[in-house]
């Protein structure tokens, strides 16, 4: 292998392997783990966003609670101190999550994200919303950037919400200063029949975990489906069983339809993933990937 330590992503649609194929990595040369999953940085969100067994592996797990906003400037600014420290150290990286444009914006250092919101402006657009509505507050997005008001639903309270913000926003854009790492990226390609068969029986396994009880647990520390961590695939409809809304059966076939449209969009997104070497999931499928990192490494990124 080079001198220089690897940044390595891992990527592929839920139920593909990621995190197995990313933990053996990881264990063969030496590598932190650092999760790149938009829910599973959640804490308390732990059966319904297929945390891994092995969170002591990962740095940017369970590091914030489930209402607190996050997105992709935020993990940015929070995955850059870990990995100039471990090129300081000379140790390799291995980023693994669903979350693609968190991946994407890291690589291809994107310069054009938001740093991390204003508390005192969310918390007054918060109040404004609520006193308002969220027809009031789409019509200032409009005034403002009839642009981003276009792309918007303006029926959609947290999205609009974050326009304003973004709009009213005096914070300079962020800029991706990323150690010289040597970079690769590789996907996993699952058939769609397979993996349409590996979600139904993850989603059964995990309400026989317990989600259902991770559910109540979430109701009783009064959390609620406005909460951000809540948007996860999945906790709607068990929340809505809990309620008595629709019966168990119903809730796990909707969880297990919304997750195949969420693994579509995946594989849709993967496909104009910069710089990514596709692997076909086999048996094999560590070997291949470890055998070929010599060669995904020997050129820079």
């Amino acid at each position: 292998m080079p001198d220089a330590p690897l940044l390595l992503a891992v990527m592929g649609p839920t139920a593909s392997g990621k995190s197995s194929l990313a933990e053996s990595l990881a264990e063969q040369f030496d590598a932190q783990l650092i999760n790149a999953d938009a829910f599973q940085i959640y804490r308390k969100l732990d059966i319904g966003t297929a945390k891994p067994e092995e969170r002591e592996r990962y740095e940017l797990l369970d590091i914030l609670d489930p209402r607190e906003e996050f997105g992709v400037g935020a993990w940015v600014t929070r995955v850059l101190p870990i990995l100039h420290e471990l090129f300081e150290q000379k140790r390799s990286a291995i980023v693994v999550g669903g979350t693609g444009f968190y991946i994407r914006a890291l690589f291809e250092q994107y310069t054009d994200m938001d740093l991390a919101p204003d508390p005192e402006i969310r918390a007054k657009l918060e109040n404004e919303l609520a006193r308002d509505g969220v027809q009031a507050m789409y019509d200032r997005v409009m005034n403002l950037n009839p642009q981003a008001a276009e792309r918007l639903d303006p029926r959609n309270p947290v999205r609009v919400r974050r326009a304003l913000e973004k709009a009213l926003s005096t914070k300079p854009k962020m800029t991706v200063d990323l150690p010289s790492f040597r970079k690769g990226k590789v996907g996993i390609e699952v058939s769609p029949p397979i993996l349409e068969n590996r979600i139904a029986e993850r989603v059964k396994n995990m309400v026989q975990m317990g989600w259902l009880e991770e559910i109540e647990r979430l109701a009783d520390e009064e959390y609620s489906l406005s909460d951000p961590g809540l948007r996860a695939i999945g906790y709607d409809h068990m929340w809505r069983h809990r309620l008595k809304e629709v019966g168990l059966d119903e809730a796990i076939e909707n969880t297990v339809v919304d997750t195949r449209r969420y693994a579509k969009r995946q594989r849709t997104w993967l496909k104009s993933e910069p710089g990514l070497q596709l692997y076909i999931d086999s048996s094999d499928l560590f070997a291949k990937v470890r055998n070929d990192l010599e060669l995904l490494f020997t050129e820079d990124r």
